[in-house]
């Protein structure tokens, strides 16, 4: 779609803050959801603190690494939840270092592309790879928006939910398409807020009337609320504020290890070599969907970031911006599809926008009537949105291929090596390794592209 506003313009100020909060709200579910699925206890993963986190990395990557470039937002990575799940046993300084290895690996690439230029980039991954990448993870996360539409944390199936998620895909698309012309800059904020409203009507409803099915709203989430709490922060941890966390990789005979016991031959030297195994081979998966991400960011905005601010700019903003999220939130960050489709759908990919949004991660991390707001969201709203995010990355893929010809096989067993594996979820094992479905059928894609299309260019010419 056109844009409505570019990189380098800046929307009115009151409407720029509610931009900006829409971009919150898109990012803001997953963000959250990483220290979680990390650490049940809230002891060494903090929401609020990896919000902050968020916010600080994006800032970085905005203005000094991409220099007001490159619109999209930086949130906690899924990627690495194994990591962090085992490095969660090293304390909080475990948690750092982790992040600084899978930092340095962008760091590293950044530096080396810097000296050999990108354009072997757009040679190894041409649209007939990028595009079908590009789509598989838009739907490689239609799993998780129909779980959250059918509220499946909840645990057992919920009619009430679904129309309620239902609704709120409906409220967004109406926004979108028949709304007014600021309403169409603001789909979603209109989209959650409407449904929240109707699903705070069902919860009082089924409160009144015993019907568990109808409340959906989490009103324990506002229990023991505060004004404003300082989040639990890495860096805090790691110089020993919180006496109950317990940093092994300086104290190992008090350790945290899963199994209750230190190893016989555990120095501070294995658990950095393990923590290194650990997180350095994921950043390396991850590299991939980066890439992706930035080239489905320059269809949208018509400008190749890949050449400019150029790819090591955005590796450096990815792999800093991983060390400064962790530094005070302990997850490292990767760039949010969320974002991009939250470009893509409302056309306003102002660099302000996003900034904002940054800045909204770090004072509301702080305020927890917030964070209890967002915690009381019912996960399918959630899906309910989800389901035009992720809609929209996969269609933005799948328009990278409108110059491919898919009348050559090749093209087409091409596609189909990246759709199949990546669909069907096909990962790779390697010890403490796993490479994900989708950059295991990038992987294949390469293979097959660069064996038989490098070859029939050769012939054409």
């Amino acid at each position: 779609m056109k844009l409505v506003y570019t990189t380098d313009q800046n929307p009115p100020l009151k409407k720029n803050l509610v931009y900006a909060f829409q971009q919150l709200l898109a990012i803001m579910a997953a963000t959250l959801l990483v220290p979680i699925l990390v650490d049940g206890t809230g002891t060494y993963m903090s929401q609020p603190a990896a919000l902050c986190g968020a916010g600080f990395g994006t800032l970085f990557y905005l203005f000094i690494a991409t220099r007001r470039k490159s619109p999209v937002f930086l949130g906690s990575s899924f990627a690495f939840i194994s990591p962090l799940a085992s490095a969660v046993a090293f304390g909080y300084l475990g948690i750092f270092l982790g992040a600084v290895f899978a930092g340095l690996v962008y760091v590293i690439i950044a530096l080396i592309i810097k000296f050999t230029g990108s354009a072997w980039v757009n040679k190894l991954l041409p649209p007939v790879v990028i595009g079908p990448t590009v789509a598989l993870i838009g739907l490689s996360l239609c799993g998780s928006a129909v779980n959250n539409l059918n509220n499946t944390a909840a645990g057992s199936y919920n009619l009430v939910a679904i129309l309620v998620g239902v609704i709120a895909f409906v409220i967004t698309v109406y926004a979108s398409t028949k709304g007014s012309k600021g309403m169409k800059l603001i789909p979603f904020v209109i989209g959650i807020l409407g449904a929240y409203v109707l699903a705070l009507v069902f919860t009082f409803i089924g409160r009144s009337t015993g019907n568990q099915a109808m409340q959906l709203v989490n009103l324990s989430a506002f229990d023991n609320m505060q004004l404003f709490k300082v989040p639990r922060f890495t860096f805090l941890g790691m110089f020993g504020t919180y006496p109950e966390a317990v940093n092994t990789l300086s104290n190992p005979a008090a350790s945290a290890f899963a199994d209750g016991v230190v190893p016989e031959n555990y120095t501070a030297l294995s658990g950095i070599i393990t923590l290194f195994v650990l997180f350095a081979p994921v950043a390396f998966v991850t590299l991939a969907e980066h890439i992706a991400d930035h080239k489905n960011l320059s269809t949208i905005i018509e400008k190749d970031l890949i050449t400019d601010p150029g790819l090591d700019k955005t590796l450096l903003g990815d792999g800093v911006g991983s060390i400064i999220g962790s530094f005070f939130g302990g997850c490292p960050n990767t760039t949010y599809g969320e974002s991009v489709g939250c470009v893509a759908i409302t056309g306003n990919a102002s660099i302000s926008t996003i900034a904002i949004a940054a800045v909204y991660c770090v004072v509301l991390s702080f305020f927890d009537p917030f964070v209890c707001f967002v915690n009381s969201i019912p996960s399918c709203i959630v899906g309910g949105v989800c389901i035009a995010l992720y809609g929209f990355i996969a269609v933005s893929g799948l328009k990278m291929l409108q110059p491919v010809d898919l009348n050559d096989n090749r093209n087409l067993f091409v596609v189909a090596a990246i759709l199949v594996p990546g669909i069907g979820g096909l990962t790779l094992n390697f010890a403490h390794i796993t490479v994900s479905s989708i950059a295991t059928g990038l992987i294949l894609g390469i293979i097959i592209n660069v064996i038989f299309n490098r070859r029939n260019e050769k012939t054409t010419k």
